[in-house]
């Protein structure tokens, strides 16, 4: 009788075997987090250079089209930037299970995609206004290595019919008998879960370097002028002890500094060494000039509370905000320069390339316009410009509010356009005459024939609030009682007594500003020059 044998079958091209799908997708995802853990490490100790997770998202948001934008900050709000961030990993990861699959006709085509990856995040990250070609350069390298060097072993773990000894992790007794399929199952299960712990690990160290460079050692060190700190207490004591601090549901006169609305596109808050900072104003001026943190503390003694607005505020929204800022006039700086009759524009970049733009003529119309570097009596926080940003009051934000700031450019209206103008956003963005009603909230159930207080806040940037009135049940507008001022500049609170009758009860408010105009009932979404409307809430009385 003869014995016959089984003949091995030839490996496909590139010399990987065919095995089960899903443990070469897995392999990919793997390999993808290692390359992600790798180049986040050795990122960190490149800061303030970003990794190639923030370096990609940071691009997407530099070139972003606008429905992408709205799309983002319609579905996720305020968690659009945490959620491009997942998104980055998570397509990563993706594309990684894909190479994996496609990996097993080829290795090749698993190399090329990391590398192809990789060269993708060296870009990103070389283009960035804090990375650098070397930093780029480096991560990469670590990144495509781990990714590729990762995907490699756990494809081979994948291959049927190999030697226990191809299958052995380090320390394993070897052997010479082909492998079962348990024991290279259980190996390649060993090998990724090692390796995505490791990645894991990676980016856990990776923020621990980064958080070296942590500014707050540093802003806790400033001092602030006393003369400028003793207004500024003034102004927090009168705020707090003024006739309708103590209502109910009111929002305060002063947001405190951690409860003040953060809006801007930096992914990670970057963090500026004020030893080494310095800001320029140049462009269309008669000499550039420049100053340091110091010199820049040592001229800032004008103080001034200022509501800030983001744009996409909608109306009874809470993206607006009462503070007290302390900083050097604009115009001071301007004048100082020189600035060309024909630089109708004053431009602006952060530390992170982020850039806006207003009129010229905003900055000499006698509007609080300052180059700020306190908040509340505080230097300001990391995630409000540590260690300078412009105020302006009376513009929205996105042509006029820097963070970080770094540079002050005069030019033209239409020689230059900030981040948001090319994605739809109106040119001009003067702040809109809006009330808003705190108390009661929306769908409140109050206690019928007992009174109560319908109060809440109103702004109008630069000509103040003259008066506020309130309509329930389109009945008549009744005037409501007007908090402390503390300047055109600020918001200012607002209250009517009311006895609420049972039933179901709407209440609308409207503002009427200094120069007599009353916000306009016609309602308009923020974009692309702010929200307009009435506020109006709808309660139950019982």
């Amino acid at each position: 009788m003869t014995l016959q044998t089984e003949r091995p079958q030839p490996a496909p091209a590139g010399g990987a075997r065919r095995g089960p799908a899903w443990p070469a997708a897995l392999a990919g995802v793997v390999a993808a987090a290692a390359a992600l853990g790798a180049g986040e490490l050795v990122g960190a100790f490149f800061a303030p250079s970003p990794g190639p997770v923030i370096g990609v998202a940071n691009r997407v948001i530099d070139n972003a089209p606008t429905w992408f934008v709205e799309l983002g900050k319609t579905v996720f709000g305020l968690a659009n930037k945490p959620a491009l961030i997942l998104g980055t990993i998570i397509i990563s990861l993706l594309l990684g299970a894909v190479l994996g699959l496609a990996s097993r006709r080829n290795r090749s085509v698993g190399a090329l995609g990391i590398t192809a990856s990789g060269l993708l995040g060296l870009l990103a990250v070389a283009v960035d206004p804090n990375g650098s070609v070397t930093a780029a350069t480096i991560v990469t390298a670590a990144a495509v290595t781990a990714g590729v060097g990762i995907l490699f072993r756990l494809l081979a773990l994948t291959e049927p019919g190999q030697t226990g000894a191809e299958a052995n992790r380090p320390g394993e007794t070897v052997t010479d008998h082909p492998t079962s399929p348990a024991v290279s199952r259980r190996s390649f299960l060993n090998w990724a879960g090692a390796t995505g712990v490791a990645s894991a690990g990676a980016v856990v160290a990776s923020r621990s370097i980064r958080s070296r460079t942590n500014v707050s050692t540093a802003r806790s060190a400033v001092t602030l002028s006393p003369e400028a700190d003793s207004r500024v207490t003034e102004i927090l004591t009168d705020a707090a002890t003024s006739d309708l601090a103590d209502t109910p549901g009111l929002t305060p006169l002063v947001i405190p500094n951690d409860e003040f609305y953060l809006i801007d596109t930096a992914l990670v808050k970057p963090q500026v060494d004020p030893t080494t900072w310095s800001m320029t104003v140049g462009g269309m001026v008669d000499r550039e000039v420049t100053l340091t943190y110091e010199e820049l503390l040592d001229r800032a003694t004008t103080v001034a509370p200022v509501t800030l607005s983001c744009v996409s505020n909608e109306v009874g929204g809470d993206l607006v905000g009462n503070a007290v800022w302390q900083g050097v006039p604009l115009v001071e700086l301007l004048d100082e320069a020189g600035v060309h009759p024909d630089a109708t524009q004053i431009a602006s970049r952060s530390v992170d390339g982020w850039t806006c733009g207003f009129p010229t003529a905003a900055a000499y119309d006698g509007r609080t316009a300052l180059v700020a570097v306190a908040m509340n009596g505080e230097p300001l926080p990391v995630a409000h410009g540590f260690p300078a940003r412009l105020v302006v009051s009376g513009l929205y934000g996105y042509v006029s509010a820097t963070k970080w700031l770094s540079e002050i450019e005069l030019t033209t209206l239409e020689d230059f356009d900030g981040y948001w103008i090319p994605r739809g956003w109106s040119k001009d963005g003067p702040v809109k005459t809006q009330s808003r009603i705190d108390t009661p909230r929306r769908r409140d159930r109050l206690q019928a024939d007992t009174p109560v207080a319908i109060a809440g806040v109103a702004w109008a940037p630069n000509t103040g609030v003259s008066s506020v009135e309130v309509q329930i049940d389109d009945g008549e507008w009744k005037q409501a009682e007007l908090g402390e001022s503390l300047g055109v500049d600020a918001w200012r609170q607002w209250v009517l007594p009311w006895v609420p009758p049972a039933g179901q009860h709407t209440i609308r408010v409207r503002a009427t500003d200094g120069s007599g105009y009353t916000q306009t009932s016609e309602r308009a979404t923020p974009a692309p020059s702010g929200a307009t409307g009435w506020h109006e809430v709808t309660i139950e009385a019982a």
